[in-house]
């Protein structure tokens, strides 16, 4: 079971190493055109492991940013994996010792592939480890071959950094094509897509996942009871 558990993991994180490599490289290009080399690729992608919040921590570090501004920025820019974390509560439930590197490396293309479960006849704990070491080994690959790459080489990094929300959008669209029921991914995009509305770009990602988890919430109550009542 061993063996197939490692097998199945390698297979579900091939998209996200294709992905990782192509964002990491571009982590670690913005990285480097700012003056840091290799050492700071690698330790930010080993102990900080959050695609967004690095890329904005570029900009900190730069600038010289006070701790309270790092802090708070970090937070409203990661504070979806709050509400990823609850999500997850059952999810990881059993998995013992594998728990706490689980709950560091839970980013968001982790996630959507956590999220659906782990194949039949593999061990859940060690197939969910499996997969999150394998995504951030990738992570931090394409980081160091993107600074090797930034510190030889000079051009024009303009929207790269982009390039981290289209990755969301191939995984959303791969789990969504897959998924039993559509209905959780449409209320998704219709609390986001109102939540842009009322609030604005700036200001719509913490209530959009207010009113997602609050709307799941409910339609897991209602769906509970239709079952029981079916």
């Amino acid at each position: 079971m061993k063996d197939y558990t490692a097998k199945a993991a390698f297979k579900s994180s091939l998209p996200v190493m294709v992905g990782y490599l192509t964002l990491g490289t571009a982590f670690g290009v913005l990285l480097a055109q700012k003056g840091y080399g290799l050492i700071w690729a690698f330790v930010m992608s080993l102990t900080i492991y959050a695609g967004s919040g690095q890329i904005v921590a570029v900009d900190l570090i730069s600038s010289g940013a006070s701790l309270i501004t790092s802090a708070i920025m970090t937070l409203i820019v990661n504070a979806r994996h709050i509400f990823y974390g609850i999500s997850m509560l059952e999810k990881y439930r059993g998995t013992g010792k594998y728990k706490p590197y689980l709950i560091f490396s839970l980013t968001d293309e982790t996630y959507a592939l956590v999220s659906g479960g782990n194949p039949e006849n593999t061990d859940k704990g060690r197939y969910f480890f499996i997969l999150s070491v394998l995504n951030q080994c990738y992570w931090i690959t394409g980081s160091l071959i993107g600074n090797a790459i930034g510190l030889s080489v000079s051009f024009n990094s303009a929207g790269i950094d982009f390039s981290m929300t289209a990755l969301f959008v191939v995984i959303f669209i791969e789990q969504l094509k897959g998924a039993k029921s559509k209905a959780p991914a449409f209320i998704g995009v219709i609390c986001s897509v109102l939540c842009l509305a009322v609030f604005g770009a700036e200001n719509f990602l913490i209530p959009s996942m207010l009113l997602i988890a609050v709307s799941l919430s409910v339609y897991g109550a209602i769906t509970r009871k239709e079952s029981k009542n079916g």
